[in-house]
């Protein structure tokens, strides 16, 4: 029995080749399969050849390739030779025949007549015993024999014999291209779409991947994005060298720039990349050269053969391996001249080949700087010829600060609206090179400053600083210190950006001397403690900073900054009313509205930075950029809004990232967030590894919040709501309020369902207090949920639940509707919307059981889940598991004994009910649970019945 798995994102070109190889009598035709190296001919053959000879098919082979005699003679002994296997009661008759065939014909005609009494012979052994006959790899056949087989095929066609011939395009100038000729039809393999990329991805890694490996794998392979094989090579090469990282179950990249690479043997580089004919040293020698070049810079064609390896045997011998390089297109040309490799990742992979031979390029990167230069004038050629920027960069030492400088400069101007990213390295390389007291240096700090703020680049602005130190210790003139001022704010504003805290144990003293020299940034670095994205210094209070306390208002012109007014209000949110209506008072009147009060006090409560600022800021704010605020922002909106799969993905990229050892620091609120949605799930054990890489030395009320949650969930729950009812006293004595009634309410929660109705009425009174001190949307909504469950008062409950779903929080959603379940006349209803809301997010088997007690105890019956409208049985639960193992049809009709025609059917629902459109989609959304938790199957753990 055939036993691979099948061929992922080809189930449509398996079928036709077998129905192909199937057909017998006056249908039998002749298939070509076609397709570039590495997208799986080859497999698709061997599969539809399993499946025949499951069926006790009988399968002809043609070997292609081999050493020794070409054309008619060589083509009769193969098949003779396989026809022995076949049919050899038929033999002597059959080689009777080719002898005599043989002996008649002198001259040219020979081989025509020996073709003609094969061509009869096969429909002979055909009418007898039906077969099919398979050529793999065409491409191989001698001239001779490939003429020999299109006559035979074409013109001495034997009747009843399907033919599948499979092969890499060819010109007419290939041994192969003949036969290619004799095909009724052609069935071309083309690239994999990307879920079916992701589908091999999980079958080779053995577990659900990123979205964002796929897409970078995609994007380095170029034009051999959807290669089955170029896909394997790269991620084999990334799990080789361990740049891989798995969080949660899912893999995805170990750094936010990996360096993703083909295989690095020869063979398959030509195999895969050199299209036309494998290359030859030469070959491989100049474009790992060239590669080495690309990699760091733009370069024109005209560069070339400035840049061309010394060890090319003659100058033309270089010319025409560029040449072929470029008319295979394994290097592109751009409509400027501009050059590049068509498979990034090959370029990548050359990187790293022939390193013994001219691998240092610098100077041939000094040369074209200094071309220019002589030509132009330094900063000339910098306004000019922008790209030199990078040129300059992989010159490094080879080019003297006096003319690297001035063409840094002029580069980096021109290029601000073009190409700012260009811009801020262009500057960034400027100021390795100036001096602190150089007259340029202050200047180029400001204008590199205002473009990262400009563009939220905040990984740019936080690598200012450490000219930005130099030059705070030098500055002499009040122009200098205001622009130094600035840069210093757009610093500490990228720091909040990227969770660095200057407070965090991991922090440089250079960070702190940065805020000892500007008060105002001192101010904005203070917003990270009370946000949680660092541990809270005792000095720090809700609504005040000592650092910044006497800070000068903002100088003008930098409206995309906070002002110092604004800093306090987003301070104050996390504090009590007192505070936050003295911050709110002294901004001018009208420049924040009430309803963007509500959006900050809300995301105060998550430690959401970015949201806070964009409340206070509104149309001033430039965005969070690609930045971890960025990133959690999206991970809150996407946890209140119920999409917890896509909140996962963003809790993994934001840990990933923080790991990376790059500007970005871990984001604490989101593992706190990541571990809360797993406790929801019941997924104990995940929960504590999210939460444990949180220190203990944060103390934001959203991680006591989780920690409450985690230790309930894992049974300590007396100590756990002990521990939670003093990290809320502590939070009320420091004044860090926010996110406090959610803690509040959890205990309140579970003191009612545990029947301890004296912390239920000291919850309750807390809530009171809480409101008297901070009325904010999110406490006035706890404090209605909090008389609804201790009082049974319908209205409130009622109450906090219309707030809840108009704000949007799925979660405290829930606590709501199953507070109605509790107190109302109608607990039918709320249960039924319990089940319907719980099932969206995937709530775990602790949170359904109590909801199942619930409805006994009310004597109500829970509602089906809404997949369960359509009637599942294990068998089709059965068949989508053998599906996701990689178990073919014929082998699921083994296991279920039942035909093949049963099974296609199940598979036809499987497809209608899920949405997937092939096997693969099937099994990956199995694999990763997706298919379980939208309710599209029963909940069962893959892999168990």
């Amino acid at each position: 029995m055939y036993d691979h798995e099948p061929v992922i994102g080809r189930d449509d070109e398996v079928r036709d080749v077998t129905e192909m190889l199937s057909s017998a009598g006056p249908s039998a035709r002749t298939l070509l399969l076609t397709g570039a190296a590495g997208t799986g001919k080859t497999a698709v053959l061997e599969q539809a050849r399993g499946a025949m000879a499951d069926d006790g098919a009988k399968i002809l082979s043609l070997p292609c390739g081999d050493e020794g005699t070409a054309g008619g003679l060589a083509l009769a002994d193969a098949l003779l030779g396989g026809l022995r296997r076949i049919h050899p009661g038929r033999l002597p008759g059959v080689g009777t025949e080719t002898q005599q065939a043989r002996r008649r014909s002198t001259g040219g005609d020979a081989e025509l007549a020996l073709l003609s009494t094969l061509g009869k012979v096969l429909t002979d052994v055909a009418r007898h015993t039906p077969f099919a006959l398979v050529a793999d790899g065409i491409e191989r056949l001698p001239r001779a024999t490939a003429s020999a087989l299109w006559v035979l095929l074409r013109v001495f066609r034997p009747l009843g014999v399907p033919v599948v011939l499979a092969g890499r395009p060819m010109s007419t100038k290939d041994g192969g291209a003949a036969v290619s000729a004799a095909a009724d039809r052609v069935l071309r393999l083309g690239p994999l779409r990307p879920a079916d990329v992701e589908a091999l991805a999980v079958r080779r890694l053995g577990c659900p991947v990123e979205p964002a490996l796929v897409a970078a794998v995609l994007e380095a392979l170029g034009q051999l994005a959807g290669n089955p094989r170029a896909v394997l090579s790269v991620l084999d090469s990334l799990r080789e060298r361990g740049e891989l990282l798995e969080l949660d179950g899912h893999v995805g990249l170990a750094g936010p720039e990996p360096d993703l690479r083909l295989t690095t043997d020869l063979a398959e580089l030509g195999d895969l990349c050199w299209p036309k004919a494998p290359p030859d040293a030469l070959a491989f020698e100049v474009a790992a050269g060239l590669a080495r070049i690309a990699v760091r810079a733009d370069v024109r064609l005209d560069d070339w053969f400035r840049l061309t390896p010394k060890a090319a045997a003659s100058d033309s011998a270089t010319e025409r391996t560029l040449d072929r390089l470029i008319r295979e297109r394994v290097v592109t040309l751009g409509r400027d001249g501009r050059t590049s490799f068509a498979v990034p990742a090959l370029a990548a992979s050359l990187c790293t080949l022939f390193l013994g031979t001219d691998n240092d390029k610098s100077p041939f990167h000094a040369q074209i700087t200094t071309t220019v230069i002589d030509r132009l004038g330094a900063g000339k050629a910098g306004a000019g010829h922008p790209r030199l920027i990078d040129h300059v960069a992989a010159a490094g030492s080879r080019l003297d600060d006096s003319l690297a400088v001035p063409v840094l400069l002029a580069a980096a101007r021109r290029e601000t609206g073009a190409d700012w990213s260009r811009s801020v390295r262009g500057y960034a390389l400027a100021l390795r090179r100036l001096a602190p007291d150089d007259p340029r240096t202050v200047g180029t700090l400001r204008r590199s400053a205002e473009l990262s703020l400009r563009h939220a680049d905040h990984p740019g602005a936080l690598a200012l600083g450490e000219p930005l130190l130099a030059c705070l210790k030098t500055a002499s003139t009040e122009e200098d210190r205001n622009d130094l001022e600035f840069v210093a704010r757009v610093w500490a504003l990228a720091a909040l950006h990227e969770h660095r805290s200057p407070y965090a144990d991991d922090a440089g003293p250079e960070d702190r001397e940065i805020l000892r020299h500007v008060p105002a940034a001192a101010e904005l670095a203070a917003l990270g403690p009370l946000y949680g994205a660092g541990p809270l210094p005792q000095d720090l209070r809700s609504g005040t900073c000592p650092a910044g306390s006497g800070a000068a208002e903002p100088v003008s012109g930098s409206g995309p900054l906070p002002s110092s007014a604004e800093v306090r209000l987003v301070a104050a949110a996390v504090g009590d009313d007192v505070g936050f209506r003295q911050a709110f008072g002294a901004l001018p009147q009208g420049s924040v509205s009430a309803e963007a009060l509500d959006r900050l006090r809300n995301a105060a409560s998550y430690g959401d930075l970015a949201g806070a600022l964009a409340a206070v800021l509104g149309s001033r704010y430039t965005g969070a950029g690609d930045s971890q605020a960025a990133g959690y922002r999206t991970m809150v909106h996407q946890y209140l809004a119920g999409d917890w799969d896509d909140a996962f993905a963003s809790a993994r990229r934001l840990e990933a990232r923080g790991r990376s050892g790059g500007p970005a620091g871990a984001v604490q609120p989101a593992r706190a967030l990541a571990s809360e949605m797993h406790c929801i799930r019941g997924q104990a054990q995940k929960a504590t590894a999210w939460l444990e890489r949180v220190p203990g030395t944060f103390t934001h009320p959203h991680f006591a919040w989780a920690r409450l949650k985690v230790r309930y969930l894992t049974g300590a729950k007396e100590h756990a709501l002990e521990q939670a009812r003093q990290d809320v006293r502590r939070a009320r004595e420091s004044g860090l309020l926010a996110g406090v009634e959610r803690v509040v309410v959890r205990v309140l929660k579970s003191a009612v369902s545990k029947n301890l109705p004296d912390i239920a009425r000291e919850s309750l009174d807390v809530l009171e207090e809480l409101y008297g001190q901070m009325a904010s949307p999110t406490v006035y909504e706890a404090l209605l949920f909090a008389r609804g469950a201790v009082h049974a008062d319908i209205d409130s409950a009622l109450a906090a639940h219309r707030l809840v779903d108009d704000r949007g929080d799925v979660c405290m959603g829930l606590l709501c509707v199953m507070n109605l379940a509790r107190v109302t006349d109608d607990p039918a209803h709320w249960l039924a919307e319990f089940t319907r809301r719980g099932h969206v997010i995937g709530v775990g088997p602790n949170i359904r059981a109590a909801v199942a007690n619930a409805a006994r105890e009310r004597n109500v019956s829970l509602p089906k889940p809404r997949a369960a409208k359509v009637e599942w049985h294990e068998t089709d639960v059965r068949v989508a598991g053998m599906v996701s193992q990689g178990a073919t049809n014929r082998q699921i009709a083994a296991q279920l004994n039942c035909s093949v025609k049963t099974v296609e059917q199940r598979l036809t629902r499987l497809f209608q009910r899920t949405g997937c459109r092939s096997r693969s989609e099937l099994a990956a959304s199995w694999l990763n649970g997706n298919l379980a938790r939208l309710g599209l199957v029963p909940d069962i753990r893959p892999g168990t019945r």
